[in-house]
């Protein structure tokens, strides 16, 4: 009998959690939050309410694939990619993908930040710039050997080409492999598109007309800090999280707040 009733324990559903990465920065500031609790946040999957049991803060390590426009437009981002490719922590590694009509690794996962610009100073522009598909391509596969949290930032000039792949495939693709996405962009006729990329994997979109208006200093280290900052969510019960997952925080300031389900 007591044998029967440690096995009903662990399998008890009120005894398992599911994880979420959630991102919350402030609308106006563009600067992360901070010092929010579990009570502060309200998750709804398909409309129904999940309850939050912890919310830990983090700012841990990272391995970053950046993404580089290198389009008939990308050159204009090309500043912005070196200065990214300057904010690495120790122990953290980039790889670079440049990406038009099609995408190619021009530099593997490194921390050396020498390599990384002499790649990003090599590359070639022309094309037509296809977004999903290199965010596609750069997901599926691409963060195999990850030791650290998965990061994408797409830069890109804002235009998106005649890509053969969904929005809907590269957003299930990324939420299966636990890849956040950050669109940093120069124009807007695909605003849109990018923060639904960012809001369904836990990540952010960047203006950087909009960064260049509110301070002159270079865009990097803003980014990166939103980047670093996130939440994980714990809550309750085993059922895995849906494609219509809503996150909420309970704060009167306008937020912007994304969601990534972990595994």
């Amino acid at each position: 009998m007591r044998l029967l009733v440690i096995i009903l324990l662990a399998a008890s559903p009120a005894l398992a959690s599911t994880k979420l990465l959630v991102t919350v920065i402030e609308k106006k500031s563009g600067k992360p939050v901070v010092g929010l609790k579990a009570e502060d946040f309200a998750v709804l999957d398909a409309n129904i309410p999940r309850a939050v049991e912890a919310a830990e803060y983090s700012t841990g390590l990272m391995d970053v694939m950046l993404l580089l426009d290198t389009s008939l437009l990308g050159g204009i981002v090309q500043p912005v990619a070196d200065n990214l490719a300057t904010q690495l922590q120790p122990k953290e590694q980039m790889a670079i993908v440049a990406f038009h009509s099609a995408a190619d690794l021009i530099q593997d996962f490194t921390s050396s930040q020498e390599l990384l610009r002499r790649a990003i100073g090599a590359v070639k522009y022309g094309n037509t710039p296809r977004v999903l598909d290199a965010l596609f391509a750069a997901i599926d596969g691409g963060f195999e050997n990850a030791t650290f949290r998965r990061v994408i930032i797409l830069l890109t000039a804002g235009l998106e080409g005649p890509s053969r792949t969904f929005e809907r495939d590269v957003l299930k693709l990324a939420r299966r492999n636990g890849v956040s996405i950050y669109p940093v962009y120069a124009a807007g006729p695909e605003r849109a598109l990018f923060e639904r990329l960012a809001e369904m994997t836990g990540g952010a979109s960047f203006n950087l007309r909009d960064m260049q208006k509110a301070s002159k200093d270079p865009p990097g280290p803003r980014i990166f800090e939103v980047v670093r900052s996130h939440y994980t969510l714990t809550l309750s019960g085993n059922l895995a999280l849906g494609d219509k997952v809503k996150v909420q925080v309970k704060r009167p300031e306008k937020l912007l707040v994304s969601g990534l389900p972990l595994d």
